[in-house]
């Protein structure tokens, strides 16, 4: 198994994907399946591989999906997992980060972050003295993108030539990150969105740099209508990110017509022929099983779209474990 998770990660963080080679990452989407095939087997039982290790969660911001796979992905392999939310420590608030990073540093042999300021998990990099992930700031998710192209080559078998369209907010971390990830795998990426919501020109430029050398695309459009012909892939997120509440009104006026819906999903011109799937990170407001979508409907994706067959978000979900134990693993083995 070592020799499989030996990406040339050993004692580095991973903040974003882009600091990363594109075999690197590619090879973490590999080393995810073959360790969940491990678990699967209860393999992991008979020789945890980073048994005494101790990894810090800090989570700034609540999480479904990055705190329990985390938790479980060490585990599983023997360590302890410590969590520590916004009430559970001094950090960021009587004490600097700086000081905070150096003494986490200290006690752990790892620190998972999940947070606001890039700057944040950036700074705990720099001062702890040890591996340091990202599971979530405001500009970057590199943990979800993970798991999403492992869900996309577990289905398709493949990842390059393919096409993923993400449609709605296309400046929010999730899709920064999947442009980036696409660009490295040779998917081609499409980013739908109102010109309001457009991805940073500069973030853009790179990625088509990095995918214009694995024979990809990454391109903008504002049109839900046309842009997602050809699209194997659909993906979306929720159109108010934690933190941005007060726009909830503002963004569902602006994104209702890049709600996905199976009108759009015929559009693509895979549906009929089985090449088509649909993705979201999660949690999602598609039906009227929670506060939010009693109060104002379904919002970024419909229910049976969200219900349908090639959606896979529960298989995407479950890959968050394997995808971020492969990358502690790389991190510490």
């Amino acid at each position: 198994m070592k020799e499989i998770i030996d990406l040339g990660m050993h004692g580095k963080s991973l903040l974003r994907l882009c600091d990363i080679e594109d075999w690197q990452m590619l090879g973490l989407i590999n080393a995810a399946i073959a360790l969940k095939a491990r678990k699967k087997a209860g393999l992991h039982l008979q020789n945890p591989l980073i048994k005494g290790k101790n990894i810090a969660l800090v989570f700034q911001k609540s999480s479904t999906r990055t705190r329990c796979a985390t938790a479980n992905a060490v585990s599983d392999e023997g360590g302890h997992p410590e969590y520590l939310g916004k009430t559970d420590s001094h950090f960021g608030k009587k004490e600097s980060v700086k000081d905070s990073a150096r003494v986490l540093g200290r006690l752990f042999d790892g620190i998972l972050f999940r947070g606001y300021a890039q700057q944040t998990v950036e700074d705990l990099a720099t001062y702890s003295g040890i591996p340091v992930w990202n599971g979530l700031t405001d500009q970057w998710h590199p943990t979800q993108a993970l798991a999403d192209l492992q869900t996309v080559q577990e289905h398709f078998g493949t990842l390059k030539g393919l096409t993923l369209a993400f449609v709605g907010d296309g400046r929010n971390n999730v899709c920064n990150s999947l442009m980036m990830s696409c660009a490295k795998a040779g998917i081609n990426m499409i980013d739908i969105c109102p010109p309001e919501l457009s991805p940073e020109p500069q973030l853009v430029e790179a990625c088509q740099k990095i995918a214009k050398a694995n024979g990809s695309e990454v391109r903008v459009s504002h049109d839900p209508e046309g842009g997602v012909k050809d699209v194997n892939i659909l993906y979306t997120d929720v159109w108010v990110s934690m933190g941005e509440e007060d726009l909830f009104e503002q963004r569902i006026k602006l994104l209702s017509p890049f709600q996905i819906d199976m009108a759009m999903c015929e559009r693509t011109g895979n549906l009929k022929n089985g090449r088509l799937m649909f993705l979201h990170c999660l949690p999602s407001f598609h039906d009227n099983n929670t506060e939010v979508s009693r109060e104002i409907g379904a919002m970024e994706v419909t229910d049976e779209v969200f219900e349908a067959p090639f959606s896979k978000v529960f298989d995407e979900a479950e890959n968050r474990l394997h995808t971020i134990k492969a990358m502690i693993l790389a991190s510490l083995l």
